[in-house]
Order: structure tokens, then sequence, then C-alpha cells
């Protein structure tokens, strides 16, 4: 036996409490490492097995788990059906039936569902959160699911699954709204019938997002668009069933047809006649075609006026529903990226290739192009040939606004877009197709220009008089800001602060273009976790964050109508909506306190009266989010694995396209924001939430610790970085370094000890003399330990509002331990890797080659060039039906089996727990990236 038995979970968090209490003999000893290295020796020398490593993670893992589960009630404050019920009735106390239906016509938000590399945890590990979180049953019988075996996840998966939660949030809303007929009847007996309300509206972009991504079709929009019609005409038919049978057969009819139309879509339409086929049979007359809903509601809200009061509660609350929804599961939102938009407008413009887009001579030109436009015909066929991105997109509206569903909306978002001549490109091919009346051109703002530029292209396009036009046509102007990217480029912090003020400058954009009779919607696509634009203390904090009161103020003293827009994204995002009893919480919470509400008389907060303090604190914030993005310290650190660390948690690449095989000089900007903060967490430190704050307080911290305690914007900024900071641990991301440390591999066998692994040892030693990693993730950690030190001097002068968090420190010993257990796996890889007997050099591929994809962690295409030079199974002369005899081969050729169990079973089986790993890691923080 050699030092303390870690043979249970218990055993390794009291282990690393011991090995912690050292660190105030020597600063720099880690004690992740050091327990890192304690398993590892029971690993090598027997003493423990990858069974038992097992089951200490499934135990862990099952912990991480029940802590998402139990954010998720603590978030929802409170998630039982009755008591949501109960909390609907008290903000639904109105005595006016006027102001009572002002207010609950006017939906809450926007709800859009988006679908990005988050799909963290299993279909039955969601299912299991959601019922854990829904019951308060917390027991290892409910939250416990192992996840040996991942989903693939698919686009058709992420759309199912995106469908799934935004039923369970029609379902929801209908409640909410037959609670408020409930209501209505009982004060306003003569009244309730003409109440239309509508909580909140939903939309998705699952199957229509094309930025990134060369995967989905025209046809898969198109697909989907009908599968969604289908399913919405089948859920209003059955809720009328018994009610209103003549209404609910026509509708049932409809949706049968639009399943027929569906199907033909998901067929091979490579060859014309197909696709004709399918299109003649969309596109032609038919009695059970469907393209509106406004006689149907019509037709129930007449019904409704000479129903009993439970009858025309039903009819009216499926009324309510197709107002809202129209004829799919919601709004839809295209998505593409502003360069496609210019290389399709520049054919127009510039077929010579020498303007700049940016020019005014590219500004006059796109004018004159709007003024002159002439509204055109198209068809399927049209659509097929189309080879601009762009303009398919806009085809492709044209059919569904044409065929599909007359009466909703579609909007356009435009990533990276930082020129006016984008958006009038986007509405001269609205015009072009005759759809401008029902398309929002919404441009994103979420990169460094853009959000720095953000108000003067803001000024610029509203100045335009064919966008004004355009506009008021609309009833609303609609901008979309991205959290994702805008944290991961200039830092959580100084992005929420960008976004904020590009709100603010949106306002007075409006106002100074005599635009205050028109709408502002504003799509702010946050994800789920601390990482990416999220805030993960409390529900108000979730929506406050993304759209503070000062920012929703400026448009409530213009007098401008807010429509907040907000994402749920991916897996983790439709957990909350992952029940009945969890979507109604999540809509109540919204209801309670619609994201466009602001007190207007309220007193200017300190943040932002004192703004020679606060903007200095934000630029300091910013150029040290800047300086780490921008170092090469802190990409080789972020880079080291790969994506290694990660699971594959979407269908969406995470990676940009580039040479797969260039790891070692690997670009924080080829691989998305997502990953990139997920890999932060797996590092153990939130560097793009944490960093620059203690550094941005240097030299006046008393000041901005006042003005932080202060302001309630300055106190949810604290709030944020001490969520991330409870969870974050400078130690772990150093003890990743020492995995490379060529020294630690030389001494490890030094004294004698382990001597049946001292040549592997040596090896490693050797490989990794010239390795760099080692270095760099050094002084990463002492960049990010000067500017820690400097953050808790700034934090003790700013009084602790959240509670204490029972067992924080159990939390922290939890991550260590995990930590430490995934150390000492791929330790084991890396031994396990260059004990594999030499071997011959394939495809250019040398043995140097396949250690460094395992030691960046590339794992599956070294097990491949393995398993390709130690085969199992090799061709036998009895699988030919040979006639004539052979004598040769006189003796079958031996597998390579004991090699396979010797070194390349285990090094697969260290990877595929070290990715539970993962998993339970980002539980604990509440979400993947």
């Amino acid at each position: 036996m050699t030092g303390p038995a870690l043979s249970t979970v218990a055993d390794l968090e009291a282990r690393l409490q011991e090995l912690h209490k050292l660190t105030a003999q020597t600063p720099l000893y880690n004690p992740v490492f050091q327990l890192g290295i304690e398993l590892s020796r029971k690993l090598e020398n027997g003493e423990m097995s990858l069974d038992d490593i097992e089951a200490l993670v499934a135990e862990m893992e099952c912990e991480g788990l029940r802590a998402r589960a139990i954010r998720l009630g603590r978030v929802l404050e409170t998630v039982s059906l009755e008591e949501n019920d109960a909390r609907l009735d008290a903000a639904a106390d109105e005595d006016d039936f006027t102001a009572f239906a002002v207010r609950w016509q006017r939906p809450a938000a926007h709800v859009v569902f988006t679908a990005h590399p988050t799909f963290l945890l299993t279909s039955a590990q969601t299912e299991a959160v959601a019922r854990s979180a829904s019951t308060g049953d917390h027991s290892d019988a409910t939250v416990c699911v192992a996840s040996a075996e991942r989903d693939t996840i698919t686009l058709d998966l992420e759309h199912e699954k995106a469908m799934a939660a935004i039923a369970k949030g029609q379902k929801a809303r209908d409640r909410i709204c037959a609670r408020l007929f409930d209501i209505a009847a009982a004060r306003w007996p003569k009244r309730w019938k003409s109440l239309q309300p509508m909580p909140v509206r939903f939309a998705s972009w699952v199957g229509y997002d094309m930025d990134g991504r060369t995967d989905i079709g025209w046809s898969t929009s198109i697909r989907y668009r009908l599968q969604e019609k289908a399913q919405r005409l089948s859920g209003y038919a059955k809720s009328l069933e018994g009610l209103e049978p003549e209404i609910a057969a026509r509708l049932a009819r409809a949706a049968a047809h639009t399943a027929e139309m569906a199907a033909n879509f998901s067929r091979d339409l490579s060859e014309p006649e197909a696709l004709s086929a399918a299109a003649n049979a969309l596109t032609a007359d038919h009695p059970d075609k469907l393209t509106s809903l406004s006689g149907v509601i019509a037709e129930l809200e007449e019904e409704a006026r000479h129903a009993g009061q439970e009858a025309a509660c039903k009819l009216l609350v499926t009324a309510a529903a197709m107002r809202a929804d129209g004829l799919g599961m919601g709004w839809i939102h295209f998505r593409v990226n502003a360069s496609q938009l210019q290389n399709a407008i520049r054919r127009r413009i510039d077929p010579d290739g020498k303007l700049s887009l940016a020019s005014q001579a590219a500004l006059m030109k796109m004018r004159e192009l709007l003024a002159d436009v002439k509204p055109l015909k198209s068809n399927f066929a049209a659509l097929a040939i189309e080879n601009s991105t762009a303009v398919r997109q806009f085809l492709a509206m044209a059919q569904i606004l044409g065929h599909i569903d007359a009466d909703a909306p579609i909007r356009m978002l435009v990533a990276e877009c930082e020129q006016p001549t984008t958006v009038l490109a986007a509405l001269y091919f609205a015009k072009k197709f005759g759809i401008e009346d029902k398309v929002d051109v919404s441009p994103l703002f979420e990169t460094e220009s853009a959000l720095e530029h953000g108000g003067r292209f803001l000024d610029a396009v509203l100045s335009e008089p064919a966008y004004r036009e355009y506009a008021k046509k609309r009833g609303r102007i609609s901008i979309q800001t991205g959290f994702s990217d805008a944290g991961r480029f200039v830092g959580q912090i100084p992005a929420a602060l960008a976004i904020e003020r590009l709100h603010g400058r949106l306002a007075e954009a409006m106002v100074a273009n005599g635009l205050t009779d028109v709408a502002a919607l504003i799509f702010n696509t946050g994800g789920e976790s601390m990482g990416r634009g999220c805030h993960p203390s409390s529900v108000d904090d979730r929506f406050d964050w993304q759209m503070p009161p000062w920012a929703r103020r400026r448009f409530l003293r213009a007098g401008i109508r807010l429509e907040p827009e907000v994402s749920f994204q991916g897996g983790d995002g439709y957990l909350w909506f992952g029940s009945d009893e969890l979507a109604l919480a999540m809509l109540t919470r919204m209801a309670e306190k619609p994201l466009w509400g602001a007190d207007i008389n309220a007193p200017t907060d300190v943040f932002y009266r004192r703004t020679d303090l606060s903007l200095d604190f934000y630029r300091a914030i910013r150029r040290v989010q800047h300086e780490h993005l921008e170092s090469a310290t802190y990409s080789r650190a972020i880079t080291a694995f790969g994506l290694g660390l990660l699971n594959d948690t979407g269908s969406r690449k995470s990676r940009r396209q580039s040479d797969l095989a260039a790891d070692r000089t690997m670009s924080l900007r080829q691989i998305r924001a997502i990953p990139h903060n997920a890999i932060l967490q797996q590092l153990g430190y939130p560097v793009n939430v944490i960093a620059g704050m203690g550094t941005a307080s240097d030299g006046n911290r008393e000041e901005i610790a006042e003005m932080l305690t202060e302001s309630a914007r300055g106190r949810q900024l604290v709030r944020l970085v001490r969520a991330a900071n409870a969870l974050a641990s400078i130690k772990t991301a150093a003890a990743y370094g020492e995995l490379f440390n060529s020294a630690y591999w030389a001494s490890r066998p030094y004294r004698g000890h382990e001597q049946h692994i001292s040549e592997a040892c040596l090896t490693l030693a050797e490989y990794l003399t010239k390795d760099d990693r080692t270095g760099v993730f050094r002084r990463l950690a002492s960049r990010l330990r000067v500017d820690a030190l400097k953050l808790h001097k700034l934090l003790d002068l700013i009084p602790d509002e959240d509670p204490p968090i029972k067992d924080r420190e159990h939390t922290r010993r939890s991550l260590g331990a995990l930590q430490a257990l995934r150390i000492a796996l791929f330790k084991h890889m890396f031994l396990r890797a260059v004990m594999v007997p030499p071997f011959s050099r394939a495809n250019d591929i040398s043995r140097d080659d396949v250690l460094e994809m395992f030691f960046s962690l590339r794992v599956e295409d070294g097990l491949a060039q393995l398993r390709r030079a130690f085969p199992v199974h090799f061709p036998s002369i009895s699988d030919f039906a040979i006639d004539a005899p052979s004598e040769y081969p006189d003796s079958s050729a031996a597998g390579y089996a004991q090699i396979h169990k010797d070194f390349i079973d285990p090094i697969a089986r260290s990877h595929a727990l070290s990715l539970r790993i993962t998993t339970a890691l980002a539980n604990e923080f509440g979400a993947h990236g």
C-alpha cells in the first residue's frame, strides 16, 4: 500500500483538504497536481484499476447532475404548478379592464430557441435533471443517470429537441392564458371575451441559421417549416376536439396535407423531376391547403361570444395561441453572415470588384438600386438553381410566405454586420422578391468593431430614407446583440456594458430620426452560463443582465415601444423548458416582471452618473481581456489540448474551417465562442468573466469599491464575478501545464520507485524537453494570480450580498477531485502511448506525430493510427470461395490482441472517462461553455 486510501470520493476530498494545508508552507505547492500524482501511482502499480476510477467518476457525475437540478430550482424560485398559478394571480391584480388588457396583450418577452453546440447531457440525463428540479427530489434514484453512451447529435435531433421545448412552453402559455380569462370573467363578466392575451411569443432558428455552416440546404429549411406547421395544426385540431368538431376536422385535414408536403420535401430533390413534383404539390390549390389562420381565429372568437364560460375560455385560449404562433411552432429566424450578403450585392453594384462596400460611392449605388427595384415573382426552381447563399435565403422566405404561412413575419438576422450597405442590401433583396412587408432585417452586433462603432452604424442606417420608410411599414426596428462572441473578444463584463450602451444609442438614434412611433425589437442572444451572457445568481439577474433597467428606461422615456427578445440555447437552454413545471415557472417569472418593464422615475444609478469612474473601469477591464486574447501565452494555453477536453455537443462544428493538423499554432479565432468558454471552465478558471476587474481597480480601489457597492448595476457585476470566482482555481490551470513538464517525468522514478514505468517516464521526459506548454501555463497562471490578488482586495471592500452557499467549500473540493482524477487519466494515456511498441510510418504519419495526437487530446485520431498499425482482425483465406487449392499460408497470422488489451483499450477507456468528467465539471458550472 502506498499513500492514503483513495477508494471513495470522500477520501479524495479529504486528501485534497490535507494537501491544501501544505500551500501555507510552500505557496507554489499544487494540491490538485499532487492528488493527481497519488492517483496515478495507484493506477500504475495496480492498487487502483480503471473500474475503480469509473466508480468514482460515476459518483461525481451524479453530484454534478444534482447540482444542475438544484440550481434550476433555485434560480426559478418555485416550480410547482399551483404556486406559479398563485403568483400569476398576484401579478394580474388589476381593477381596470383596459389596463388589464393592455398589460396582458403585450408579450413579456419573445423567447427564441436557438441551437448552438451545448447539447452536453444525454437525453436520459436531461430528463432526470428536469424531473429532479420539477419535483424537488434530488435522490440518487431520480437524478443519477450514467452516461457511458452519448447521443449522436444531428441537426434533426436538435430540431426535434427545440420543438419539444417550444411545445412545453406553449402548454404553459395556454395555462397562463386560461387563468387570465378566468380572472377577467370573474371581474368583468361583460367584457372578458374581448381579451386577446399574449403573455409570451416563441420563435426558433434551428434549421434556418446558415451562419458558419454549410450543412443546411434550402430544402432542409422548407422541410422543417412544413413539419412545424403540421405539428402545430395537429395541436390546434386536438384542442378543439369535442368543442368545435367541424373546425377541428378542417384543421386536422390541413395538418395531414401539410405532413404529406413535408414528406415530399424529405426526399432526394437533386433531380429536377423530383423537385418539380414536390414544389407543384405544395403550390397547387387544394381544399385542405391553409396559409392563413385569420379566418379561423375570427370563427373561434365569434363562437366564443355565444358559448358558456368554460367552452368560451377553451376556444379563446386556442385563438390566442394561433394569434401568437401562426401556422407554425412559432416565428422563424433565418441567419446569414454579412459577407454572404455583400458577395450577393457586389454582383449588382460592383461587378468589377473595385468598390469598397464601406465607401460613400457604394452607399450611393445602393440607394439607386433600392429606388429602382421592382418586385419579381419567384418559384422553387429559381430557389434550386440560385448559388448565392444569401439570395437563396430570401427566395426560401418568399416560398414560405407564399405557400406555407402568409401571416407570420420572418426575421433575417445578419451576423457580423458592420456596414449600412449590408442592411440596405438585405432590404433590396426583400423588396426584389416582394416580401419586405413581412421580413425584419436585423443586424447582429458582437465583434469588437461592431460594438465599438455600433452607435455610428445605427445613426447611419436610421438616417437612410429607404430604411425609415421600411421601418414604418414594418412597425419596428430590429437588432440582435451577441453576448457569446462579444464575451470572448472583449470579456463578459465589458461586453455586457458595451451592449448596454449600444441599446442606449439605438434609443437616441430612433429619437433623432423621428422613429419613436415604431417599436424597438432587441434580440439579446445570451447563453445559459456565466461564460457567455447569462447571469447565474437569479432569474432577475438573468434578464436584467442582458438588458438592464437603465437601457429599458431610455426607450420608455422616449415613448418607444420595446420588444425584448431572449434566446434559450441548445440543450442547456431547453432544460429550462424540460418539464411542464419548469416551463410554467420560467414564463411566470417573465410575466411577473416583463422584460420591457422599468421604473422611469427611478433615480440615476451612480454607475451611470459617475462615468468618470465607470468608463475608466470598463476600459481597463477590456484592456486586460484584450491583452489575454492577443497574447500568444493565453492562446497556446487554451489550445494546448485543442478541443480534446470537450465532448461533441452539437451538429455545428465547434471549430472554424482550417488545417486540422495545425493544433500547435491554432488561433483562438479558429475556435467558436462556446467551446472557447467551455475550455476555460474545463481548465478551471473562467478568464473571460473574472480577469481584469482586479487590475482595473488598482490605484483607485476604495472609490471603485464604493461606486460598485452603491450601484445596483455595480453589485450585479460583482455578483457575476463572485459566482465565477467561487468555482475558479488557478492551481488547477497550472496543474495541466505540469503534465508537459519534462523534469517531472524524469524525476518520477528517480528514487527507484515505479521501476515498471521508468522507461516510459524517460521516454516522455525526453520527448517533452522541447515542449513549450509547461512554461506557457506557468506564465498564464502568474498573470492570473496577480490579477486575482488585486480582485480579492477589491472584493474585501464590497459586502457579499449572496447568502453563504451551503457546501461551497465542498463544491470546490469536488471540482479539485474531478480535475485530479482527469490528470491521473491523462498521465495513464500518455504512459500507455509511449509504451506502445514501435510501428511503421504510414501516410506520412510518424510515431512522434501519433504521440503528439495524444498530447493534444486528438485521441480518436491517435487510436485510429494505432489500430491501423496493430490490427486484431486479418482477412482469412477461408473468407474466399476459390476453387483452386492453396497450402499457403501454413499458419494463421497472430493478431495484436495483447497490445490492444495493454495499451490501446486503456487509452480509449481513459479518454472516455475523462469526457465524463468534462460533463460533471460543466454541470457544476451550470452549463457547457
